[in-house]
């Protein structure tokens, strides 16, 4: 296999498929990448955009080109020498039609082959051993009445289903047999014979017309033949309370798979093994993990089944392939302080905590108050952040997720009735002290198992303790220790039957719990409802952390060498809510909060863009300028010159860009559930929004001021975006870019993320070939950027051992603007690294437009290393002479960035 250096994550849809990857590669060649990250290619629902609703993995999408054209792509990359990371799925499957599995679980319930497949709970109360299906858009009898349900006819497969406008539900072959003989037909199991299947054939007809919907008699006996089904048809409103199968967070048309059974693992990964085993993938990521019911347990067998692919290869090709362990990453946020688990047999986790580090660490944390202020004025809300993910997941445990965290109860309750000593815990005192506990947990979920909670969860669980215990009555708060014990405070395997499973699928409900509790309440509610500034609300980033020292960053990357080498540093992602350098410019604000509080303070009452003073709310409208002056496209000079007059070009794209923008905020209107929400929008609140946003892009004077507000973020926008991609080049780790964002990265939340990339512009800066120096002159369209990748590339690929295996050393700055450079070290026997960035880099600038930065006295000092003779420039053509300090005005004046290179004996180029 090859080995992994550094990737691009490509989104693969019908309008982008292996072809058109393969038309890609040569680009991505030359840019220095080793391996494209492919998003899920299993067959997947019709038309999707992304892959995450797969239907079969035993196949490779035929939208996307099918196995062939797979192949095709890994011959194209092979030829350059690159490989593929596959993005895999393995905790949810879409429900519907094109589910094989699912339908034959409709139609044969407890009986079918792949009833285990699904993690569903047929002895759950209420649900009367039947399968809830959810997604009638009445009450059941309405739409019964309506006549909307209907019994029909697949004449390819000779089967009868139920038909529901876009959905077909299967029966039960033995009722199908037994409606045939009704009809005076056969009663064969399989139905009417290939030969026969004739879509006017009598029986089936009369079937039909006895079942019709439009009669009295016929919706009678449409219902009594429903009711006999292995399912139920339910009002889609009913989900929320009374699912009584898993799915992922709260979208009911994904249902959770259990690949804890071995069986279910092996039937749903076997072909996507076969392809490793032919050696078309090199390495996976594995989506949410945290769904999992045993995430380790998930990861060791896969690493085992990856390990015996290694053998067998080996012993085939002599020995040639398997040298390079095929790596396996995790989706996993990371909360404030959690550690990966070292035990998981992985190669680290996706990348989201570095982000959330290089985010951090460009926020001035002076900016905080005044923007805090600003917040708590405009909006009426704290800026609490912490405060406002409390009150978001007891919201979730009350409205989205109570299903889930009814479940949780009742596998409580059952393991507490077993017991005297315990059977007084009551289903409502359950509900309280669960509820706060899971309200209380400050990351993703623990990882306690038969061997009970493992050591490194003992202080998230502590706190979630003491949370709950300031949440509850003295009399409730009793009952903590004994949810302490039953969640893996002793192990499981400790006990004796029933009490052992008893504990083992409450702990692991619990788990299932919070975690898309965190997931709702952080990124899809909180997130958007607390915005003191919305760089600090991305995915993986602490929302109650303004700005983070330089040194957490250092210590970080000590750390991931130590732990997790070769672990993904990622700063832009499919799921990210504001693109890479939006996030850049937003971190730009805290510098300039003195100039930008007051506008912002007086934008937000300007009644040149609202019609009332209460809509949208304060809140909605701080998030709507703060996304104005940060993804506002470089491109645009509206209102840069005063009394220019608009040009059509600069029309065009203000209308472009308030679309964007109008996109965005229904959407983060929506999510944040205050005055609107997807399951009941408020047409009227969100017009409000919009033609606000329409009003400050219309091309007037208020435009031309928003303009000139925008354009103060240009350059430490500009410097920022730089800096944080040279630390993702240079950091520990495995880089990771996101498709376009070798250009400036000023998109929004998905689906504007997945727009369609301008790859003709970067093929054309990328044959040109300029240095980064040279591009800096030109900074605007974006091909600095990818000039500063392509050198970093080259240096990883002509270097792997620096970047796999040399120790990482902090470097120290003195004089006036010491606080202003983060630098390192990176070294091997043979080869040193220097790198350094600025940081806040306003106060090292003149005036807005001026690139040059001013950094006095300050120098970078070098004598810890040992260096000997002249460093060479690989962002910028002056070589360090001096192997003992490096001068800032000297070298990082013209260009902002450096990275040098020493090496002992032998030249580099």
């Amino acid at each position: 296999m090859r080995q992994l250096r550094a990737t691009v994550r490509l989104q693969l849809h019908a309008g982008f498929t292996f072809d058109d990857a393969c038309g890609q590669v040569d680009y991505y060649a030359a840019l220095g990448v080793s391996h494209l990250y492919l998003s899920p290619f299993l067959a997947s629902r019709a038309g999707s955009m992304h892959g995450y609703d797969g239907v079969d993995p035993t196949r490779v999408d035929p939208e996307l080109g099918g196995e062939a054209g797979l192949a095709r792509l890994v011959e194209a990359l092979r030829a350059r020498d690159m490989g593929i990371l596959a993005d895999i799925v393995p905790n949810h499957l879409a429900v519907g039609a094109e589910n094989a599995w699912w339908q034959d679980v409709l139609a044969r319930g407890r009986a079918s082959d792949f009833a285990s497949c699904f993690d569903i709970d047929w002895e759950q109360p209420g649900a009367d051993g039947r399968l809830l299906l959810p997604f009638l858009g009445d009450r059941y009898v309405r739409v019964l009445e309506n006549g909307e349900l209907t019994l029909d006819w697949d004449a390819r497969h000779g089967a009868f289903f139920i038909g529901y406008h876009e959905h077909r539900f299967p029966l039960d072959p033995a009722h199908a047999a037994a409606l045939l003989t009704a009809a005076g037909g056969d009663a064969r199991p399989g139905g009417i014979p290939s030969d026969e299947r004739e879509s006017d054939d009598s029986r089936v007809a009369a079937v039909i017309a006895r079942h019709d919907p439009g009669t009295g008699e016929g919706r009678a006996r449409l219902h009594g033949l429903l009711e006999r089904q292995a399912y139920r048809l339910a009002y889609w409103r009913t989900a929320n309370d009374a699912l009584n199968w898993r799915r992922f967070f709260d979208i009911t048309e994904l249902v959770g798979v259990r690949v804890e059974d071995e069986s279910v693992f092996d039937l749903s990964h076997a072909y996507l093994l076969s392809l490793v085993e032919r050696g078309w993938i090199d390495g996976l990521r594995i989506d949410h993990i945290d769904g999992l019911a045993d995430p380790r347990g998930y990861a060791l067998r896969l690493r085992s089944r990856l390990q015996a692919i290694a053998e067998r290869r080996r012993e085939l090709d002599g020995g040639r392939d398997g040298a390079n362990r095929r790596p396996i990453y995790v989706e996993k946020i990371l909360g404030d302080g959690e550690r990966l688990h070292t035990d998981w047999e992985v190669d680290g986790a996706t990348g989201y905590e570095f982000l959330d580090l290089v985010s951090g660490i460009q926020h001035d944390p002076a900016g905080r108050e005044p923007l805090a202020r600003l917040w708590r004025e405009i909006s009426g809300r704290p800026d609490d952040f912490a405060a406002e993910v409390q009150a978001a997941r007891r919201e979730m445990l009350h409205g989205a997720l109570t299903a889930e965290f009814e479940r949780c109860v009742q596998s409580i309750d059952a393991l507490a009735s077993i017991d005297p000593a315990t059977r007084e815990f009551s289903a409502a005192t359950i509900r309280r002290v669960l509820g706060a506990l899971a309200v209380g947990y400050p990351v993703y979920r623990s990882y306690a198992g038969r061997n009970g909670r493992p050591d490194a969860d003992a202080g998230d669980f502590n706190h979630a303790m003491d949370v709950a215990r300031s949440l509850l009555t003295a009399a409730d708060a009793a009952w903590l220790p004994l949810l302490d014990d039953w969640f893996g405070g002793r192990a499981a395997d400790a006990f004796d039957e029933p009490e052992r499973q008893l504990r083992l699928t409450a702990t692991t409900r619990f788990q299932q719990l919070t975690s898309p509790l965190a997931a709702k309440a952080v990124e899809d509610t909180a997130g958007y409802r607390s915005a003191v500034l919305l760089s600090r609300n991305d995915v993986g980033c602490e929302g109650a952390h303004f700005a983070y020292a330089p040194a957490r960053l250092h210590e970080a990357n000590r750390e991931r060498l130590a732990t997790f080498p070769r672990a993904m540093l990622t700063t832009a992602t499919h799921d990210h809510k504001r693109g890479e350098d939006v996030r850049a410019r937003l971190a730009a604000i805290s510098e300039l909060s003195d100039v930008l509080v007051p506008k912002m303070q007086a934008w937000a009452t300007d009644q040149r863009l609202y019609d009332s003073r209460e809509t949208p709310s304060g809140g909605d409208r701080l998030m709507m300028l703060q996304l104005l002056l940060t993804a506002w496209p470089l491109a645009l000079t509206s209102g840069m010159v005063p009394d220019a007059e608009l040009e059509d070009c600069d029309r065009q794209g203000l209308n472009a860009f308030a679309d964007r923008l109008v996109a965005w905020q229904q959407k983060a209107m929506r999510e944040a559930k205050l005055a609107s929400h997807w399951l009941a929008p408020d047409e009227a609140y969100e017009q409000a929004g919009e033609d606000a946003i329409r009003c400050a892009l219309s091309g007037d004077e208020l435009t031309r001021e928003l303009a000139e507000a925008a354009a103060l973020l240009d350059l430490p926008g500009a410097i920022n975006g730089l800096a944080q991609t040279v630390l993702r080049l240079c950091s520990p780790g495995v880089p990771d870019l996101y498709q376009g964002t070798e250009f400036w990265d000023q998109s929004l939340v998905d689906p504007d993320n997945r727009r369609p990339v301008d790859m003709a512009a970067r093929r054309e800066a990328l044959d040109e070939a300029e240095a980064p120096t040279s591009a800096w002159r030109h900074w605007r369209d974006g091909a600095v950027k990818q000039a500063v990748i392509q050198r970093l590339l080259t240096l990883r690929r002509e270097h792997p051992e620096l970047f796999h295996e040399g120790e990482y050393l902090p470097l120290h700055a003195v004089g006036a603007c010491a606080e202003h450079v983060i630098a390192f070290a990176r070294r091997t026997p043979t080869l040193t690294l220097v790198v350094a960035v600025p940081r806040l880099s306003m106060a090292l600038s003149g005036a807005s437009d001026d690139q040059q930065l001013r950094w006095g006295d300050t120098s970078l000092m070098l004598d810890a290393l040992g260096l000997e003779g002249a460093g060479e420039g690989w962002l910028t053509s002056t070589p360090v002479e001096t192997p003992t300090v490096i001068r800032l005005h000297e070298h990082l004046s013209a260009f902002p960035c450096g990275a040098w290179v020493w090496t002992s004996g032998t030249q580099l180029r």
